[in-house]
């Protein structure tokens, strides 16, 4: 009998559960709404590059929402959309668009065999993110471009306190259900590893509003992002500590209305595979004019102090 090997202390996130759940939200039908906004977004953001993209590759978004809005650019040649379940999927007739099996964790590309490479809500769920960052940077050519859409830190904030509080005071203790997403530093340090060259991160915040936070817990069913953490309590949730994390989050999170509120905060990476003829910083001691004749200020040296006033 083969025992079944055991997560390594590196992972987060049960990827074959994800893969399930995504399959259930398209069984149930997809609640596409933050991912119909972060693609409009994405292809507004692409819009403003003033160059030809001749090979993209839509990496592990969920849906075709990202890749039928890159067609729809003139700037773009062939769209690659490169995700578990491409299997299952099929591009209208008379567009760019071919699908490849792939995982964010395991590129199938080659290196410097693509000009762009955009993802959006997905690269909040690899278990390595610097590792898939490497491999992104590797496969892009130089001067190719990486555009992404994650989930931030604050994404849901109130139903992980408000679980984090109900656990608390019916089980004693308290168990994972929201993951813990990276914040717009972080990912920014992380592009700079990888190797990219003029790294940008910013970040949007979304609240919407729900009725209560079980049609929320319903939403994000369908949106299939619900809990697959490694770390997730393996037993059901207990009907007290449910009903009490509703209580908790209608009384700390809730309008006037009484309807509840949620945040979604989007972080934005962008990146370029270096290049020679991408701007370079200056060398130290190469500026032509000092900072505190710009500033209408008094230089003093390291070796001075400041007098008091």
């Amino acid at each position: 009998m083969t025992e079944t090997p055991q997560p390594s202390s590196q992972t987060i996130f049960d990827r074959a559960l994800l893969r399930r759940r995504r399959r259930r939200a398209e069984a149930l039908g997809p609640a596409t709404f933050l991912l119909d906004r972060v693609a409009q977004d994405l292809a507004e953001r692409l819009a403003a590059v003033l160059r030809r993209f001749e090979c993209a590759v839509d990496l592990g978004t969920p849906g075709g929402a990202v890749s039928m809005r890159l067609a729809g650019l003139g700037s773009i040649g062939t769209i690659v959309a490169a995700d578990t379940l491409a299997a299952s999927r099929t591009a209208p007739e008379q567009t760019n668009i071919k699908f490849v099996a792939a995982d964010v964790e395991a590129l199938p590309f080659a290196n410097a065999c693509l000009d762009l490479v955009v993802s959006a809500l997905a690269l909040q769920f690899a278990n390595d993110l610097p590792g898939t960052l490497i491999q992104i940077r590797r496969a892009l050519r130089p001067d190719g471009l990486l555009l992404a859409a994650l989930a931030g830190g604050d994404t849901l904030t109130e139903l992980r306190q408000s679980f984090a509080e109900a656990e608390s005071e019916i089980e004693g203790g308290v168990s994972p259900h929201v993951a813990p997403f990276a914040d717009v530093r972080g990912l920014g340090d992380l592009l700079q590893r990888a190797g990219f060259a003029l790294p940008v991160t910013d970040s949007d915040r979304y609240t919407l509003r729900y009725a209560t936070p079980f049609a929320l817990m319903h939403e994000l069913r369908r949106m299939g992002a619900t809990n697959a953490l490694v770390a997730r309590r393996r037993t059901p949730l207990r009907r007290a500590t449910l009903m009490r994390m509703a209580e908790i989050y209608q009384q700390r999170f809730a309008d006037a209305d009484g309807r509840v509120r949620v945040t979604f905060e989007i972080v934005w990476l962008s990146g370029w595979a270096p290049h020679e003829s991408q701007q370079q910083p200056l060398k130290p001691g190469s500026a032509q004019a000092r900072l505190a004749d710009a500033l209408g200020t008094q230089e003093i040296s390291t070796g001075e102090k400041a007098g008091r006033t």
